[in-house]
């Protein structure tokens, strides 16, 4: 087994990143003892767009929206993320 290298402490966010796009993790940690980490708490990065929808259709989700008491924004999220799961089947 390897002698595995000590992390360097680093001033701050940019000199860690400009030291790892030019080492090796593997000389510094052993990926065969890391457990699969739980970030319960973690949120996902969102990007807000700009899509146009016919009046019709925005109203037809606010009347559903209301009907689970949900935001309809949050209710399209939900139906986009269910036809991109069926169609990845």
């Amino acid at each position: 087994m390897k002698r595995l290298k000590k992390i360097p402490e680093f001033k701050n966010e940019n000199d860690e990143v400009e030291f790892w796009a030019t080492h090796d993790s593997a000389d510094y940690l052993n990926y065969g003892k890391m457990k699969k980490g739980i970030f319960p708490n973690l949120k996902p990065s969102t990007r807000t767009i700009s899509i146009r929808l016919p009046e019709i259709l925005i109203q037809h989700l606010k009347v559903l929206a209301n009907r689970r008491d949900i935001p309809y924004q949050s209710l399209i999220k939900l139906f986009l993320a269910e036809k991109i799961k069926q169609s990845t089947k």
